[in-house]
């Protein structure tokens, strides 16, 4: 059987050994360090946002996030529903409730129509939305200007979900530093890694100094340990760190090569009439971290498990976009506004191998499969 091709596989700059080696060179193993300074120095560069805290998940930053902004047992927070399970996972941490909303056709994250209904009618029930968690899905961002209206509208805190987006933009401005804060992932499949690693960011100096206070136990300022808040073990650590500060050298070149990818793809498949992709709006810039598509009705009976099963025959990995999370059974008795959508894209859309060091032979048993699965 041929090598696997991964739906995407970490690539490393060649730089993290580097700063790895420092770390150990110096003895900083521990969850701070100049590596962790640094890396957050990267991170508020980049994003030129002037605060940010890296941590050991994109989870345990929406994590923070909501506990920062007051979230507790009972209160309500709107929530993507086309999206992977830690964005509510994290919800329901606080034993808060998650009101899930659909997507719209355009960009295939939250519908600002929907959500505004959502939040109307959470507000005639006597329950206020806490905080307003929205995911740049794929890559692609949100129409992020309706919802900076609707959190201001409604006066509700909106938190960026960008764990898929870092490196995409609206305008120029950075996903994940429009709203209260923005949360980042460095999973090992994401556009770059730190093997297993997240970030908060917010304009809000306070915010993020509490985000490390409680990231480190929540320990006061004393020669002793001694506890007033309950904390959470959350920080990265400085080796991990190193791997970020390496990969961040690479990150915009790795975003225009998974943009790369995608356009590879699009002259691939643009004779394809049922196939149709994720696009850009106007003024928008995705990372693409994944190519995905849409297999619309034919009369060839191709749809996704079709060729999802068809790549696999090769050893290429594939995926069925998100399964919704009002579809989970662990979410399923939660509020939920919906309009069909993310049903449908779950159903009929498909993630395709992306990974930036995708190399020109994967590309050829790539196409192959493709061009093999059409032409029949």
């Amino acid at each position: 059987m041929n090598s696997k091709i991964y739906l995407s596989s970490p690539h490393l700059s060649g730089r993290e050994q580097d700063y790895v080696q420092e770390a150990l060179d110096t003895n900083w193993v521990a969850p701070l360090g100049p590596n962790v300074n640094g890396f957050e120095a990267d991170l508020q560069d980049y994003n030129n946002i002037p605060h940010a805290a890296a941590l050991s998940s994109g989870t345990a930053a929406i994590h923070l996030a909501l506990v920062i902004l007051g979230v507790k047992s009972g209160d309500e927070v709107i929530c993507s529903t086309f999206t992977f399970s830690a964005s509510a996972n994290a919800i329901v941490y606080q034993n808060a409730v998650p009101i899930f909303v659909d997507s719209e056709r355009d960009t295939w994250n939250m519908c600002p129509s929907l959500c505004e209904e959502a939040i109307i009618d959470r507000i005639n029930k006597g329950k206020k939305p806490k905080a307003l968690l929205l995911v740049h899905l794929y890559g692609m961002p949100s129409k992020i200007h309706d919802f900076i209206a609707l959190s201001k509208k409604y006066d509700i805190p909106l938190i960026e979900d960008s764990a898929e987006a870092i490196g995409a933009s609206v305008n120029g401005q950075k996903m994940g530093t429009f709203g209260e804060f923005g949360v980042y992932s460095f999973n090992g499949n994401k556009i770059i890694t730190t093997s297993g690693g997240g970030a908060l960011v917010s304009k809000d100096k306070q915010k993020i100094d509490k985000a490390r206070f409680l990231a480190t136990q929540a320990r006061d300022d004393a020669p002793h340990y001694q506890h007033s808040h309950i904390g959470y073990n959350y920080r990265m650590s400085n080796i991990v760190a190193g791997i970020g500060r390496g990969q961040m050298t690479v990150l915009d070149k790795w975003v225009d090569l998974r943009r790369n990818i995608n356009q590879w793809y699009r002259t691939l498949l643009k004779n394809i009439d049922f196939i149709s992709f994720q696009d850009e709006l106007d003024g928008f810039f995705s990372n693409y971290w994944l190519t995905t598509i849409y297999v619309g009705a034919n009369s060839h009976e191709i749809d996704r498990e079709v060729i999802r099963l068809h790549l696999l025959e090769d050893n290429i990995e594939s995926r069925p976009l998100w399964k919704p999370m009002h579809l989970q059974p662990v979410f399923k008795s939660y509020p939920s506004y919906l309009n069909g959508v993310s049903d449908d894209l779950f159903k009929f859309g498909l993630c395709l191998p992306s990974s930036s060091n995708l190399t020109d032979e994967q590309k050829t048993r790539i196409s192959s499969k493709l061009r093999n699965i059409f032409n029949k």
